[in-house]
């Protein structure tokens, strides 16, 4: 299955997608990113891998809110 690279911009409480690349390994994704992430201008857009069998899963993946971890000793 295919590493997706997705820029993520938040435009109000709409989250817009963009699909920049494909790749078949992780590694080169990552690299890709980081590349992204240096060479970008400073804004508030996310460069995000995400693994899926096709793209609408990778854009179901980056819309789907994950769950807050419990942080333990916070009832204190």
């Amino acid at each position: 299955m295919p590493y997706y690279l997705y820029r993520v911009s938040q435009i109000g409480p709409i989250r817009q997608l963009e699909k920049l690349a494909q790749f078949e390994k992780f590694k080169e994704a990552s690299v890709a990113a980081k590349e992204m992430r240096q060479n970008a201008a400073p804004s508030q857009d996310l460069f995000r891998v995400v693994f899926g069998e096709n793209e609408l899963q990778a854009e179901d993946t980056l819309n789907t809110p994950r769950e807050v971890q419990p942080v333990f000793g916070d009832e204190w």
